[in-house]
């Protein structure tokens, strides 16, 4: 798989560019320093994903992705920062990023880079753990365009809220294999694969 890197810090591009270049399966096709290096790069190297930074001058990370995911909503961008910054990571989830990831992490770099050139999404512990902390309010009432019934709906906001099958019966005066089966239909319905890809889904339509 193709990958671009962009990060103003020129050693930690460099210090990337080994780690994925030792894997045989990855090809760093090109690297810059700042958002318009990124977009640029991105039109004349197209590569399969964008493994970029935040923070940088003139345009940040999430600006640059913006413009090319409002370009292409397939393009595949990972960021890789040292912020876990709430605000960040609410708006990689908003605009349709892959991933997010910590660089203190970074022996999750490789496995994150070949889970998202597969179509899926990785965020990194750290992020998972707080997603549900940060998700606040009710459910609107869009998620009727999903197919989801009244209850099905509570279900996801309860998963999303991070409490367990058990928890979940208990609070819906349901048996546990009900909530189960519930989730199982949800999961299918939206085409998902797990119980994280269901908070995210909440997250992204709340």
């Amino acid at each position: 798989m193709r990958v671009l890197i962009v990060d103003d810090d020129r050693l930690v591009s460099s210090s990337l560019k080994t780690i994925l270049e030792a894997d045989g399966d990855i090809e760093v096709v090109g690297t810059g320093a700042s958002g318009s290096q990124a977009i640029a790069l991105f039109g004349e190297c197209r590569p399969d994903i964008l493994l970029m930074d935040i923070r940088m001058d003139g345009m940040t990370g999430i600006e640059v992705a913006e413009i090319l995911l409002k370009r292409d909503p397939g393009t595949k961008i990972l960021f890789l920062t040292t912020f876990s910054d709430d605000d960040y990571i609410i708006k990689a989830l908003r605009i349709g990023a892959k991933g997010y990831l910590l660089k203190q992490n970074f022996e999750s770099i490789v496995p994150s880079i070949k889970t998202v050139a597969i179509g899926q999404r990785v965020f990194g512990d750290e992020i998972i753990t707080r997603i549900p902390a940060m998700l606040s309010g009710s459910p609107k009432d869009d998620f009727k365009e999903f197919g989801l019934s009244e209850k099905e709906t509570e279900i996801i906001t309860q998963v999303a809220n991070g409490l367990s099958n058990k928890e979940i019966a208990e609070t819906l005066f349901l048996s546990e294999g009900t909530v189960r089966n519930y989730i199982s239909v949800i999961l299918e319905k939206l085409g998902l694969r797990d119980r994280t890809q269901l908070a995210i889904f909440y997250y992204k339509h709340s």
